[in-house]
């Protein structure tokens, strides 16, 4: 199989005789300020073989875990034994059961780097969605820089009228499932199906069909756009190093699940915003000064002793949480002991806002349907805008690929 479509086949690995339950771990970047959630993680794996031991929990950036974990990531992968593994080349798709009982259904595939920018004055055919938060892509470059398989946790948007991944649904037989198991803590269910020779060429042609519609932008970063940055980040230093690069050069990719944003089971949800290690009520008359007045733009206060309503006054974006980061980068650049965190999930976000020292902000989100032409038209949102759905709901590494040459 060849092809020279944006999102096209890959070499996919699957592990064989493996608890799966244990082996599927959610997105690095969720539970970010829960580090129980992580050591209950690491409980529950125990010695089981497991992707948490290829991938770097944001929660632990900062901490002696860090380089801790990046040394047995670097030695995990080094071990990897391919007889292990089912390798196919193709597509998955995937039947996921989220936690509320709705069903997402996506194609795993690999994207290609050469079309991705995540720069806001972008013109690529795959966009971020969000501004991308640089201090984020370092310890990511640094992991994929030496590795030798990827893991994604990468979610990649089509618009409503896109039919790809039900067409998709079509070349599958539901009575031989590539995988089919329950998600570790609360995460739901996953079933998975090859897609393979005839039916992968099939696939390629709709999308080679897609791709060719003329839309301004055919793909948009829905969740895992940091861990995208970073591979389009190594894939540029490469690119200094050696010069063009063949289409057949792994780095030149990175492995995604796409999802159409018309599903039922996609809703946005906001992400929020938590500042801690800070003195609450100096914070809260400072941004008493930008919400004395009445506005559109409307937030929720949480402190351990306080729950306030609030609007502000002359709004400093369009976005009401563009105005929330723009009013915290202006705290913490006087108080830059504070530290901001950026939060899945308004239950969360309350339980941590009522620990001492935390100043926690709750506001509406954004409709879904305006995402595309909103970035077409404007770039990327505010970084960290929206979430689908809560911490449970992200997508769980299971599906690997090689990425050395």
């Amino acid at each position: 199989m060849k092809s020279e479509t944006i999102f096209r086949n890959a070499e996919i690995m699957i592990p064989q005789n493996v608890d799966l339950s244990l082996w599927s771990v959610i997105a690095c970047d969720q539970f970010t300020s829960d580090i129980d959630y992580w050591k209950s993680v690491e409980k529950l794996v125990a010695n089981s073989p497991s992707t948490l031991d290829y991938i770097l929990p944001e929660a632990y950036l900062g901490s002696e875990k860090e380089a801790e974990t990046k040394k047995r990531i670097k030695e995990k992968m080094k071990a990897v034994n391919v007889s292990d593994y089912d390798i196919f080349d193709g597509f998955v798709y995937v039947v996921r059961t989220l936690p509320d009982g709705s069903v997402r259904e996506g194609v795993v595939g690999a994207i290609d780097l050469e079309e991705y920018d995540y720069s806001p004055d972008s013109n690529s055919k795959i966009r971020a969605t969000e501004e991308t938060v640089q201090s984020r892509i370092p310890a990511r470059v640094e992991i994929r820089k030496s590795a030798d398989y990827e893991l994604p946790h990468i979610m990649v948007f089509v618009p409503s009228e896109c039919k790809i991944i039900d067409e998709a649904g079509l070349l599958v037989s539901g009575d031989d499932p590539l995988y089919d198991f329950e998600l570790m803590m609360g995460g739901g269910h996953v079933k998975g199906y090859k897609i393979t020779g005839n039916e992968a060429d099939s696939l390629l042609k709709r999308i080679a069909a897609y791709e060719q519609s003329g839309r301004d932008v055919l793909y948009a970063i829905g969740d895992g756009n940091h861990s995208l940055a970073a591979a389009k980040a190594r894939y540029s230093e490469l690119k200094e190093e050696i010069g063009d690069i063949a289409l057949s050069h792994p780095l030149r990719y990175a492995l995604c699940e796409i999802i159409n944003i018309g599903s039922d089971s996609i809703f946005f949800e906001p992400i929020y915003r938590i500042v801690t290690n800070c003195d609450v009520y100096d914070l809260l008359k400072a941004l008493d000064e930008e919400t004395s007045g009445t506005g559109t733009q409307q937030i929720t206060v949480i402190t351990k002793d306080i729950r306030s309503e609030m609007n502000f006054t002359s709004p400093s974006s369009p976005l009401t949480v563009g105005s929330v980061q723009n009013f915290i980068d202006g705290y913490l650049n006087h108080f830059p002991k504070a530290q901001c965190d950026y939060i899945h999930g308004r239950k969360d976000l309350i339980k941590l806002s009522l620990k001492d020292g935390a100043v926690g902000f709750i506001f509406d989100g954004i409709d879904k349907e305006d995402l595309f032409e909103y970035v077409s038209r404007y770039g990327p949102y505010p970084r960290k805008t929206f979430s689908m759905g809560d911490a449970r709901s992200k997508r769980y590494y299971l599906e690997m690929r090689k990425i050395k040459e």
